[in-house]
């Protein structure tokens, strides 16, 4: 999931966890990928028939509608999407004593874990907020000399992929062998070991290259290191190593054993990039060089082409809502905080002025940024760089390619 995905999933969830309902009648629907349409459809039929014994008349008469409302939707789909799909249904509490029906199929961007049907005064969304937690990848190598075992670190799971067990000769050597033979055949084995650990990082981690973030390498002194140092690894693996970590076990307990060692590391190393690329606009900045920030002098550098990265704060959430005059239909677009609803008034007619769109900001500039050709880097708010350019600079600001005559 790229992160203007990531972003639109979000908002997604944060406007169905606002939804609550009066009574338990939201309904929330977990179909998996490989779930049969018509079992579905036949346990919604029979979760009908039951729904005719609620007590409270407006529950039932929500949670009819609701269940027939995503009988229809189902009508439309011969299989579950790649991912599988969630359907939301219910009678919303507008507050004032309105209620809005909705029904909502969200396709998300990872495999639907379970079938669950749920019914509540609020949907639910446990297992799609799971979807939003990170799945970088980090490859996971701890090794000694009798043993090797090769992971992933995907989120907070950790899968092995490879194990592998060592012909290196001990310390002592064997009657009839001389120390200095005896240590160089040891050297031999020991090499190849290396190399064979080597090859099983290789035809684990490369496929995953795309999302490969970083590799850790745990096991004692001096084995990691050797390992290490000596190279072993394919290039692209060897350049994404970021720290070596002592660990008590090399089998699939020291793969576990190596997470919780590296905490500190695999929590800076976005930080560290987040803080680079603020640090990098600073700069320009302070020099009135290469970069713009505020929605305005942002959204003018986009047009013309001048960004070379946009930086957007992951907590902006900022409008753009259009309005139109009903009598002389002259339009005004204005920038508002997420729900805002204060109309303008008409400058000629003096009379309030009608919402015909509202757009979000972040989605806005992003896809203008895309289609430009610019990149596009959402910045958290956990380090003190990213948290200035949230209070800062309103969370909006470009590093630039160059700089407008404009300006």
């Amino acid at each position: 999931m790229g992160t203007k995905l990531t972003y639109e999933f979000k908002r997604k969830l944060e406007d169905l966890e606002k939804m609550k309902g009066r009574g338990t009648e939201l309904i929330t629907l977990y179909i998996p990928p490989d779930k049969n349409i018509a079992d579905v459809a036949n346990q919604l039929k029979s979760e009908l028939s039951q729904a005719s014994n609620i007590k409270s008349k407006q529950t039932r008469t929500s949670v009819i509608a609701g269940l027939e409302a995503i009988l229809q939707r189902l009508k439309y789909y011969r299989k579950p999407p790649e991912h599988g799909m969630v359907i939301l249904s219910g009678n919303i509490d507008l507050g004032g004593g309105r209620q809005k029906q909705i029904t909502e199929i969200i396709e998300p961007p990872e495999p639907v874990p379970l079938y669950k049907y749920h019914c509540d005064s609020s949907f639910y969304l446990g297992p799609l907020r799971e979807m939003l937690k990170e799945k970088k990848i980090y490859g996971l190598i701890v090794i000694d000399r009798r043993e090797a075992t090769v992971g992933i670190l995907k989120g907070k799971r950790i899968e092995v992929l490879s194990y592998t067990s060592s012909m290196v000769p001990g310390k002592h050597r064997q009657g009839g062998q001389s120390s200095v033979r005896f240590e160089r055949l040891r050297e031999i084995a020991i090499h190849e070991f290396y190399k064979k650990v080597a090859d099983k990082a290789s035809e684990a981690l490369l496929p995953h290259l795309k999302d490969l973030v970083g590799v850790l390498i745990g096991g004692p002194s001096p084995t990691k290191e050797e390992f290490y140092s000596g190279e072993y690894l394919h290039h692209e693996l060897q350049r994404r190593v970021i720290g070596l970590f002592d660990v008590s076990y090399t089998d699939e307990s020291g793969l576990f054993e190596l997470v919780e060692k590296a905490q500190d590391a695999l929590q800076e190393l976005d930080l560290i990039r987040e803080k680079r690329l603020i640090g990098r606009f600073l700069q320009e900045v302070a020099k009135d060089g290469l970069a713009a920030y505020g929605e305005e002098e942002v959204r003018q550098s986009l047009e013309l082409g001048a960004v070379e990265t946009l930086l957007l704060s992951e907590d902006l959430r900022y409008e753009r809502v259009k309005y139109r005059c009903p009598v002389c239909e002259a339009e005004k677009v204005v920038t508002v905080k997420e729900g805002t609803e204060n109309p303008p008034r008409c400058e000629k007619d003096s009379i309030e002025m009608e919402e015909v769109e509202r757009t979000d900001v972040v989605l806005e500039l992003s896809e203008m940024a895309e289609s430009m050709g610019t990149k596009v880097e959402f910045i958290s708010t956990d380090s003190e760089e990213g948290a200035m350019l949230m209070n800062a600079f309103g969370g909006i600001a470009a590093i630039l390619r160059f700089k407008p005559n404009n300006r």
